[in-house]
């Protein structure tokens, strides 16, 4: 897992800029929190505590309250890359969180991005 620096970004740095994503799509907090927490387990005090934490990405999935039995239904492409093809779970982890959270800012129905 060396070499990615992406693992090491604090998830304190990446949440709010999920959350403005979504606020600027009209979506809200509670819905990001609802799309992270299906992915990850973790409830919005969870997610608090990550933040407040200052805890890396790959210790926020690694201490992931249990990832969803769905997430093979999780496709697409982020960042030029198909999200089923990727080969590193804990990149897979993270790209799978920048889908979901893009069909929340393109506004899918939550029923969608939660593959109900």
């Amino acid at each position: 897992m060396a070499g990615h620096r992406v693992f090491g970004m604090p998830f304190a740095a990446i949440y709010p800029l999920y959350v403005q994503k979504a606020e600027r799509k009209g979506r809200t907090r509670a819905e990001l929190d609802e799309v992270l927490g299906w992915l990850t387990g973790y409830d919005e005090a969870g997610l608090r505590r990550a933040v407040e934490e200052g805890v890396d990405l790959e210790t926020f999935f690694a201490r992931a309250p249990g990832m969803n039995p769905r997430t093979d239904l999780i496709t697409g492409v982020v960042c030029g890359v198909r999200v089923e093809e990727i080969e590193d779970p804990l990149m897979q982890q993270i790209r799978w969180m920048d889908k979901l959270v893009d069909e929340l800012a393109r506004g899918k129905k939550l029923e969608s991005i939660l593959r109900t």
